[in-house]
């Protein structure tokens, strides 16, 4: 992405700033209240799991963003872009199959909706005029998976994500996977959990995959918003990041 215009002035950049803090600051709280009320709190989801499962659900992350990397790729190229909506809509539905036969179907789901999310949020890095091909964009895609899910918000640990860069290579996307797998370990555990609440696991299933694509999406535009504006300005992005962390400390 290239800046052929003049750096747009201040106070669009405010009012741009201001939009992605309010994005922000939003993301996912419309079903928060849908997700405690079909699996209870956060922090007692996760117990509702087998130990075993519990134990392996960071290799298994690992496993499914591998996965996703190569299937959102290849499909990419063969039905091309897809509205938002849509890609919310997929994964609702498969949150609702997977929960509909309880934990082994929900585990058997996990990769197909790692890689469906993931699709979403190279759909919003192309918005924003970024080319998912690219070793760079793809990094920047795996790192939003990186925030914290709309059950448990952590700001502090959100936003660390926005201000990593660096020189994109093998080593460097390994490191990356294996710093966002236990995150997003967090994410999936408490989806699972939800999707084997007794007589409800379908709902469940649907109800956390909806608030997980919409909540994924919000942060990928909060992260690409920032790469963007930091180039249509012609500012710093670390400085953008700085002033993020300020309206949202207000």
């Amino acid at each position: 992405m290239e800046l052929l215009d003049k750096p747009i002035e201040d106070q669009v950049v405010d009012q741009r700033l201001a939009e992605l803090a309010n994005r922000y600051d939003k993301a996912g709280s419309a079903v928060i209240q849908v997700l405690n009320m079909v699996g209870g709190q956060a922090e007692g989801l996760l117990d509702q799991l087998p130990a075993g499962l519990r134990a392996n659900l960071q290799n298994g992350t690992e496993r499914a963003l591998h996965i996703a990397m190569s299937a959102a790729d290849r499909s990419r190229g063969v039905i091309g872009e897809q509205p938002g909506w849509l890609t919310t809509a997929i994964s609702t539905a498969l949150g609702a199959a997977g929960g509909f036969g309880g934990l082994p179907s929900a585990l058997a789901e996990l990769p197909v909706t790692t890689t469906v999310l993931l699709h979403g949020i190279q759909g919003v890095a192309v918005e924003n005029g970024f080319d998912p091909a690219e070793k760079s964009v793809l990094f920047d895609c795996v790192q939003v998976f990186a925030a914290s899910g709309p059950l448990d918000r952590d700001d502090g640990a959100d936003l660390a994500f926005f201000s990593t860069r660096m020189i994109v290579t093998g080593s460097a996307m390994q490191a990356m996977i294996a710093r966002v797998a236990p995150r997003l370990a967090v994410v999936l555990g408490q989806k699972l959990a939800a999707q084997t609440v007794p007589l409800l696991g379908a709902v469940a299933g649907a109800a956390t995959n909806y608030a997980y694509s919409s909540y994924y999406r919000d942060m990928a535009q909060v992260h690409f918003g920032l790469r963007r504006l930091a180039i249509e300005a012609d500012r710093d992005h670390a400085d953008l990041v700085t002033d993020l962390r300020a309206r949202l400390a207000r």
